[in-house]
Formats: C-alpha cells, sequence, structure tokens
C-alpha cells in the first residue's frame, strides 16, 4: 500500500499547475474558477479538455457562455452523448463531446432527443461564465449544490466524479454572490505556467506531418498517428478513490487548527474587506487543507498547507470595501487618508498582508 501511494505522490510531483488544480478539485469533490489572460481563453480551454481525456480519462464538455445564452443552451452544452444510444439517435458521426447546443432548432424533436439520450459530463468548462445572464448563472449553482439538471423534457443527475470548471478572464466581472460563494478554489494561469498537453500535441502534430511527408517521398505504408491509439489516463478512478479515503485518516494538531482560526478570524476583521468572510469559504478553507496533505504524501497538516489553501480558497471571495464604507471612518479617520490606503489594494493582497500578520506556529 505504501509503495502504492508513493507512486501516486510521484505522479502529483509531475503535474502542471492546471492538472493539479484539477486535480485537487476532483479529490475533493469540489468545484473552481481558473482565470487566465484574454488572449489565453481558448488555450486553456484546450488544455483543460486535454487535461481531462489524457490525465484523468474523464469526458468533458464545453459550455461558452454570453449574455444572450439561455437556459435551454446551458442545458445542452453541458451533455455528452450517451454512447449506447449513439446509433439509434444518430445517423452522422460526431465528437464524442457536446461542444455547443443548436440554438436555433433547440424546440425541435432533434434538440429535445439530444437532451433526453444525453448524459451530463464529468468535466464541464464553462467558458466565460460571468458573461452569463443571472439565470443561467443560478442554474449552473443548482447544478453545482444538487448534482442534477432539470430540462422541460428530462432530469440529468451529474456523474461521479463530477467537476464544474468556470473559465474567466482576469479582468472580468464577479459572477453572482452565491455562485461565488460556491466555488471551491480559484486559480490564476498565466503565460509563463505553459500549456504542457497543448504543446505536447502540437509537437505530436509536427512529428506526424514530418513523418507523412517522408512517406510520401520513399512510398511507404502511411504511417498511423500515435495520437489514434488508447491512451492509458495518468491518474485513475481507483487513483482518486485512494487520494479521497487518505483525506479521512489526515490529522491536525492544536497549534495549527488554532493558525487556521486565526487566518479566518483576521480575515473577518481586515480594514480592506466588505462584508465579512462567509461561512461556507470557512469550510472550503478546512477542506482544502486536509486534501493537500495526502497530495504531498503526508498524514498530517503542516502550516503551508494552510497558508497555500487560503490563497486559493479567499481571493475569489474577498470584496474590497469602498473607502467611504471603511470602519475606521467611525473613529474619525481621513477619507483621504483612508482612499490613499486602499488605493490599488487588490484581494490577493489582503490574503498576503493577513498571513503575515498571523503568527505561523513551530
Amino acid at each position: 500500500m505504501e509503495e502504492v501511494h508513493d507512486r501516486l505522490v510521484e505522479k502529483v510531483q509531475t503535474l502542471s499547475d492546471l492538472e493539479l488544480a484539477v486535480l485537487v478539485c476532483l479529490v475533493a469533490e469540489q468545484h473552481c474558477i481558473i482565470e487566465t489572460e484574454g488572449q489565453l481563453l481558448d488555450a486553456v480551454e484546450s488544455e483543460l479538455k486535454l487535461v481531462a481525456t489524457n490525465v484523468f480519462g474523464l469526458t468533458w464538455a464545453v459550455l461558452e457562455c454570453k449574455e444572450q445564452t439561455t437556459l435551454d443552451d446551458f442545458g445542452c452544452g453541458i451533455l455528452v452523448k450517451d454512447d449506447a444510444d449513439d446509433d439509434y439517435f444518430n445517423s452522422r458521426s460526431e465528437a464524442s463531446n457536446v461542444k455547443a447546443c443548436p440554438i436555433a432548432s433547440s424546440r425541435t424533436l432533434n434538440a429535445f432527443t439530444q437532451l433526453d439520450s444525453g448524459r451530463i459530463a464529468n468535466i464541464i468548462i464553462a467558458k466565460n461564465l460571468d458573461r452569463a445572464n443571472s439565470q443561467v448563472q443560478i442554474q449552473a449553482l443548482e447544478l453545482m449544490r444538487g448534482k442534477r439538471n432539470f430540462t422541460r423534457t428530462a432530469v440529468h443527475a451529474a456523474p461521479r466524479p463530477f467537476l464544474f470548471v468556470a473559465l474567466n478572464g482576469l479582468t472580468t466581472t464577479r459572477l453572482t454572490m452565491h455562485l461565488n460563494d460556491q466555488f471551491f478554489m480559484s486559480h490564476k494561469h498565466y503565460f509563463e505556467d505553459g500549456l504542457p498537453n497543448l504543446e505536447e500535441q502540437h509537437e505530436n502534430a509536427q512529428v506526424f506531418e514530418d513523418d507523412q511527408s517522408i512517406s510520401s517521398i520513399i512510398r511507404t505504408p502511411p504511417f498511423v498517428s500515435a495520437q489514434s491509439k488508447p491512451q492509458t489516463a495518468l491518474f485513475s478512478a481507483e487513483d482518486l478513490k485512494t487520494f479521497g479515503s487518505r483525506i479521512s485518516e489526515v490529522k491536525i494538531s492544536s497549534e495549527v487548527r488554532s493558525y487556521l482560526h486565526n487566518i479566518v478570524v483576521f480575515m473577518r476583521l481586515h480594514r480592506a474587506v466588505a462584508g465579512g468572510i462567509s461561512a461556507l469559504s470557512t469550510r472550503h478553507f478546512n477542506t482544502l487543507a486536509f486534501a493537500l496533505a495526502p497530495l504531498h504524501g503526508l498524514d498530517y497538516v503542516s502550516p503551508s498547507m494552510v497558508g497555500l489553501a487560503a490563497r486559493k480558497i479567499y481571493p475569489h471571495r474577498i470584496v474590497i470595501t469602498a473607502p467611504e464604507n471603511e470602519r475606521s471612518l467611525q473613529w474619525g479617520s481621513s477619507l483621504e487618508a483612508v482612499k490613499a490606503v486602499l488605493d490599488g489594494v487588490t484581494s490577493d493582497d489582503v490574503v498576503e498582508e493577513v498571513l503575515q500578520s498571523v503568527e505561523v506556529p513551530l
């Protein structure tokens, strides 16, 4: 058993930032927000699809969101075709993942047939979810909380494992309050972090093209692309269950528990935080701290894991207060002085300041 665990930990050490974010959420059975630069949205979308297929062997669906997206579009966009019904309902060959719902024909029999015969994908990538209207965002919230999606003609249950990823730009509007709080963690992906799966795919495609050119010159039998061969996922369903079972064995000392609690208190009392910190975020904070331990091969929560968890749990939840609402004004502070203090402060700055203020246990 220890050898199996060591093997899993070694595989974790090889993961990229996006792969690790997906793994953490799958192990914790939660959902995440991934933010990236605007010009990288399409590339990160492709990377996440490859991560779902190659790293975890799971189905995926991409939901392109915009202000005009309807509930029918949402219900159709999160589905993949049921292989058992594929030949019966569809006469033409299609990709196994549904990327968009046929909006124009959403009221036709074919569209309803697609809704009836499909199933929810293991990993849903909701691109630009922040642009969707409140009805669609509420539907996403209901799916995340209830693990079901209700359409006009069917009820679809979410599979296990199930992950809902909101893929948004860095400089975008915030999601609706309750949906935003329901997301377990957030992660920012930058250009320098790289997209290893996408880069490897491009390299393989280039090699394949070169080999095709050579074979056409020397007239050898056509080369079969390695991409067409079935690929074993890096992490199986059993691996995810192993990590999940080890979370229940993780222990936390009273000192580290106090450290975690103090971070929550300091976060709530920070002068730049408007509206405090929700109880759900505190539960998520505790869950992530425990979930990180088995991924590092440990059976206890360390202070560094608590700090890492805080950096992933709170940034997307913290709302920076307006200077005129800052509490020290009640005690005679100058509005101009408060504006100067809060100028340029971000949620990441608040988290770092809190972590520097709270004493770390030895």
